[in-house]
């Protein structure tokens, strides 16, 4: 796609797998690459403001088609200057295109994000119909019935004014056998068709286009996928739908599909982001990942940290009972405003007080530690010392 306020530069590449880094170029700025898209679902970061996580160095976000269509819209998105105004954020955007929506609507439940809701029963399966239109669904917050189709899709993502969008798609369960997976994985080609068509009727260069890749858990679905967006006129390329049943299995299908992607596109992982993922995904040639991971698990009392300090599962749980006395900063090389100011007690406190500060102090902590891993993944593809960082971090070399 001829893009003339985007670009993507490789600036450097490793010897020893698909690891490479980059600057990912906007008309709201630029990211080097690899790096993390933090998740403001709802076109808000949980429990911080934009400002507190810029304020972590922190360079791109995203916001959630599904759930701005349906609140507040995006007429009212729009009359606000946008996202970025909406949110006071200067920064490179992201927002997917709802089709992720499908798949968990038509599988009992939206995203975790809005299981809280009472008005709606959590076991009504409120996906209607999917057909080659669109899908219908009903809405979660007042049972509305909701038409969404690629054309949709696209015109929604042009209010919101985010600098990246993402094509309309259906995302499958990995347990779906092939036949459904094929066939849901060649309509998505046709509706990417159609998102690619609607977005260019109205292309004002503000905006740049990426086709996602499906297929599931068969390596030639994802092939033929794969070619099918390289074959079309995106700026970049998303891996999406289901990554199987298991990490290791997840792993192997994003490292499957690395293989056979344009490697001149910017490639976004989506909906991955815990740390083994992400190395793991750097060696495979990705650029970007979104999850909601960090904010999630501050919200939970768990503060990310290196696996060496947290019993192997890179998180301390600041609600445990052995932090009651323990004044230490969750980290002493972090340089965050919780870490500098605030010990594993005080946290601990906050917790079992039910004190929203907790989750505030944890936030900006998991928000800074995920800024510096990307910084230090992206120095050691520079420096050519990418495995013995795997190494450092307990991550597998295998390829």
């Amino acid at each position: 796609m001829a893009a003339e306020n985007f670009s993507f530069k490789i600036t450097h590449t490793s010897d020893h797998c698909r690891a490479r880094s980059g600057i990912l170029s906007t008309p709201h700025g630029s990211i080097e690459t690899p790096n993390f898209i933090f998740c403001a679902t709802k076109g808000a970061m949980k429990s911080i403001s934009t400002a507190d996580l810029a304020a972590t160095g922190a360079g791109i976000i995203l916001s959630n088609t599904y759930h701005l269509m349906l609140q507040p819209g995006p007429d009212v998105v729009e009359k606000n200057g946008g996202l970025h105004r909406m949110l006071n954020w200067n920064g490179p955007m992201l927002t997917d295109s709802g089709g992720f929506q499908i798949f968990s609507l038509g599988h009992g439940g939206v995203a975790n994000e809005i299981k809280g809701r009472r008005n709606f029963p959590q076991n009504v399966k409120s996906l209607l119909k999917i057909s080659e239109n669109g899908a219908v669904f009903r809405s979660h917050s007042d049972g509305s019935i909701i038409h969404l189709t690629p054309e949709i899709s696209m015109q929604v993502q042009r209010k919101l004014g985010a600098d990246l969008v993402l094509a309309f798609d259906e995302c499958t369960p990995f347990h779906a056998d092939r036949d459904y997976t094929a066939m849901a994985m060649l309509r998505s080609h046709r509706w990417e068709s159609r998102s690619l068509s609607e977005f260019k009727k109205s292309d004002d260069g503000n905006q740049a286009l990426y086709g996602i890749i499906q297929g599931g858990v068969y390596e030639d679905l994802r092939r033929e996928s794969a070619e099918f967006v390289a074959q079309n006129d995106f700026f970049g390329q998303a891996i999406g739908g289901s990554l199987g049943g298991s990490a290791e299995q997840m792993h192997a299908i994003v490292r499957m599909t690395g293989e056979v992607l344009d490697r001149e596109r910017p490639t976004h992982l989506l909906g991955i982001g815990k740390i083994a993922d992400i190395w793991n995904g750097v060696k495979s040639g990705i650029d970007t990942f979104d999850c909601v991971h960090p904010t999630r698990l501050a919200l939970h009392g768990g503060a990310l940290c290196m696996p060496n300090s947290s019993d192997g599962k890179g998180f301390m749980n600041l609600h445990n009972a052995r932090f009651r006395e323990d004044i230490s900063p969750i980290d002493e090389s972090c340089d965050c405003h919780c870490c500098r100011n605030f010990s594993r007690s005080y946290i601990h406190h906050l917790l079992r007080a039910n004190e929203m500060l907790g989750g505030y102090l944890l936030t900006i902590h998991n928000a800074r530690f995920m800024v510096k891993l990307m910084d230090d993944i992206r120095t050691s593809i520079q420096r050519g010392t990418f495995p013995g960082e795997c190494k450092k971090w307990e991550i597998s070399q295998k390829p």
